[in-house]
């Protein structure tokens, strides 16, 4: 057993490239969508990278020496998520244009591409061919995808935890098995 364990890959998490394609759309869907000045824009940019996206590379990288925060930051990212989730349905509903519902045609189709390409260069190019409404519906369906996502990642890591201990707990096992305890 290490003391200091590897930190893994976040680059290879499913629910952090995600949270880098739902960035990707909101500062492209904030620059040409929403009034300069408006508080939203910066609110909505700083959910998606620095609360969201961000945070998850944080709690990753703090893992080796902390699973508090580890924990803690993934939740502070999916909180911003959420957040940032709100605001694209606020959007839709303050525009009167429709929300997808579940079952519906788009719904169906987008969920679908949110589950197969995980991408930030593909969404982007069916972005910049579509209408605002489109590009926040795809921005909540991709952020549903990563909810759940952090989700189970979250479940995941609190079972590491009950099941390993932290990492205060590996240091008193490693000094204990040295001294021979």
């Amino acid at each position: 057993e290490k003391l200091i364990r590897s930190n893994g890959n976040y680059k290879s998490l499913l629910c952090y490239k995600k949270a880098n394609t739902i960035f990707s759309l909101t500062y492209y869907f904030c620059e040409h969508y929403l009034s300069k000045g408006d508080r939203t824009i910066d609110q909505m940019v700083q959910a998606a990278r620095r609360s969201g996206k961000q945070n998850i590379v944080e709690g990753c990288e703090a893992a080796p020496t902390s699973a508090k925060t580890e924990i803690k930051l993934i939740n502070v990212a999916k909180a911003s998520l959420k957040e940032l989730l709100e605001d694209y349905e606020d959007y839709l509903g303050s525009r009167g244009h429709r929300q997808w519902e579940k079952g519906s045609k788009e719904y169906e189709a987008m969920r679908q591409l949110g589950m197969t390409h995980n991408d930030a260069d593909f969404f982007m190019r069916i972005a910049e061919t579509r209408p605002p409404q489109t590009i926040a519906n795809m921005a909540i369906i991709l952020l549903n995808q990563t909810d759940y996502l952090l989700h189970r990642l979250l479940k995941r890591l609190s079972e590491k935890f009950m099941q390993e201990g932290g990492f205060s707990e590996r240091m008193m096992r490693l000094r204990k098995d040295r001294r021979g305890f």
